[in-house]
């Protein structure tokens, strides 16, 4: 396949130093600049994954995009719906993988059948799965002929859509050029270093999402059970070094016990939170406190709040009176 040269785009970048199946295609002009003619495809087309594929297209790309099953929150009206791998690739020098999670990536880009179709493509891993998982992907593309850079991001499907997601890359700088048109288009770029690095940099964000909401979920139960003004000690803490931004993003859903329509399920934080520790044990960082969130993780999938906001670890950690 050749490569054809991409389009200049500016761009913000810190250095690391500092089944059924469909394919999608979206169809959009630029009525501010000229289109775009680099092709992209999508593959995962879960909230994450249609919110990417969608800013991609209003941003003048040509896309298409793949998903495993069939998903009836995709607007078939307005997408093309195919069910082949290979039709879905086409002829795009560029793969965004959206997936789940490890075994959803080593099913999807490791298939025997599949392997073919990376030779001469740049493949960025937007999954979020723990370094060596990522370096076994890399090691399992490049034998096939293609080129790996993870790009794990962090925001949601607003951020996606507005295209201001922090995007968190590891890999060759080579390859961070070539895929600059796309990444600037979703939000702002970090580079941290080889393959592995940048998903360990995804995996200690995506602790802290944990560790955070857990802390913030003990210290808001602990002043409601006393009856203390809410207001007054938010107003206190946002005047504090101890203020974090989340607090406020999930203080009303604690509140309210409110923890549906969720941009990041507790499901996927129980499973990023066991990939930390996955990762770090074997880095001699203790990781006992990781083990009493994950059960309190556990307990709140359990009791049903699987596929809600995360923010549902509250419930657990406060439980209602």
């Amino acid at each position: 396949m050749a490569h054809r040269p991409l389009p200049d785009r500016p761009q913000k970048m810190r250095d690391f130093r500092g089944g059924w199946a469909y394919h999608v295609l979206i169809a959009a002009t630029r009525q501010d600049t000229a289109m775009q003619t680099e092709s992209i495809a999508v593959l995962g087309l879960g909230l994450m994954g249609q919110a990417i594929a969608q800013r991609l297209g209003a941003q003048g790309f040509h896309v298409s995009g793949y998903n495993r099953s069939l998903r009836e929150d995709i607007d078939s009206t307005a997408l093309n719906v195919s069910q082949d791998l290979t039709t879905a690739v086409g002829d795009a020098a560029f793969v965004w993988v959206m997936l789940a999670d490890f075994a959803a990536c080593e099913a999807v880009l490791g298939a025997e059948s599949a392997l073919p179709l990376w030779r001469d493509r740049l493949v960025i891993n937007a999954a979020t799965i723990a370094p060596e998982e990522s370096r076994t992907l890399a090691a399992a593309i490049r034998n096939a002929g293609g080129r790996y850079l993870e790009a794990p991001v962090l925001g949601s499907t607003p951020q996606a859509a507005s295209g201001t997601l922090q995007i968190l890359l590891g890999g060759d700088p080579a390859d961070i050029a070539a895929a600059t048109p796309f990444l600037s288009a979703l939000g702002t770029p970090a580079h941290f270093g080889f393959i592995g690095q940048g998903a360990a940099a995804k995996l200690a964000m995506n602790q802290l999402i944990g560790s955070l909401t857990a802390a913030f979920s003990m210290s808001l139960g602990l002043i409601q059970r006393e009856s203390v003004s809410v207001e007054t000690f938010m107003a206190t803490l946002r005047d504090s070094a101890l203020y974090a931004p989340t607090f406020d993003k999930k203080l009303d859903r604690m509140t309210e016990r409110h923890f549906t329509e969720a941009n990041f399920p507790l499901k996927h934080l129980l499973k990023d939170i066991r990939l930390f520790k996955t990762a770090a044990d074997p880095r001699g960082v203790d990781t006992r406190l990781i083990d009493t969130l994950a059960l309190v993780l556990e307990q709140g999938v359990q009791a049903g709040h699987a596929d809600d906001d995360y923010s549902a670890l509250f419930d657990t950690i406060v439980r209602a009176e």
